[in-house]
């Protein structure tokens, strides 16, 4: 048998060439990874994730309750690699322990990374987009909904309609159909006050249909991991645009 040890290699950037974006996912999420996929999918663009242990059930408790295990989550993406931009992903979340602490926590374990959140990336696309009256679906229940409102009223937006799901459940949020969804964009979005419609929660899936209710309701649409993929690439300085993901990607 021949033996060849310490062969001559090169290196290269590796498949984030033009940025590397760590994502912390919940455990039971099982829809924000697959439309990451769909929306990151660009040349040189490296995308990791990990897990992060959450309940089931969405209540403002077991929402807090995840704090303690962000940094170690962030930990395990790809140690030792830098990351340009770190999305933690969870809407709710980020919104009951607010937007701060969320950062403190992934900072521990990349301080040299940008960060995002659904609601961080949400006002973020609604300022690129130039709204401020803002309908919002969701899929929690009504002490949820509650801090969701409070949250975007505090930070300077109008909320003319809340429509919500009341439902939970995180693996029952995750199968309510895109049919569905489009049907409550809709009703929510079609209330004149209403400039724009955000739907809350990365289990529910916006990113296939976001061009087409886009088109019938006649207003920009984004959902928590369609604003989120945008702001992360646009962290990292990836600008390319991509119409075939609705107003929010079209923009320069």
């Amino acid at each position: 048998m021949k033996e060849l040890y310490n062969l001559d290699f090169e290196t290269d950037a590796g498949i984030a060439s033009r940025a590397a974006i760590g994502v912390i996912v919940l455990a039971s999420d099982s829809t924000l990874e697959f439309e990451f996929r769909q929306i990151c999918d660009l040349p040189g663009i490296g995308l990791f994730h990990s897990r992060i242990y959450n309940d089931n059930k969405i209540t403002p408790v077991t929402l807090k309750a995840m704090k303690a295990g962000i940094t170690q989550a962030c930990d395990v993406i790809v140690p030792g690699c830098p990351l340009d931009v770190v999305a933690y992903g969870c809407t709710s979340a980020s919104i009951v322990m607010g937007e701060d602490q969320v950062f403190e926590q992934v900072r521990k374990s990349r301080p040299q990374a940008k960060y995002t959140t659904p609601v961080t990336a949400a006002f973020a696309a609604f300022k690129a987009l130039g709204v401020k009256n803002i309908g919002i679906l969701t899929p929690y229940r009504t002490d949820v909904n509650v801090k969701v409102k409070a949250y975007f009223e505090k930070a300077g937006f109008c909320v003319p309609v809340f429509g919500s799901f009341n439902e939970e459940n995180d693996p029952t949020v995750a199968r309510i159909s895109t049919d569905s969804i489009k049907t409550a964009v809709l009703e929510v979005g079609g209330h004149p006050r209403v400039e724009a419609v955000f739907v809350s929660c990365t289990a529910l899936r916006v990113v296939d249909i976001v061009a087409e209710v886009e088109a019938e309701l006649g207003k920009p649409v984004t959902s928590s991991n369609h604003a989120m993929a945008w702001h992360c690439l646009r962290l990292a300085n990836v600008q390319d645009r991509l119409p075939q993901l609705g107003r929010l990607f079209s923009l320069d």
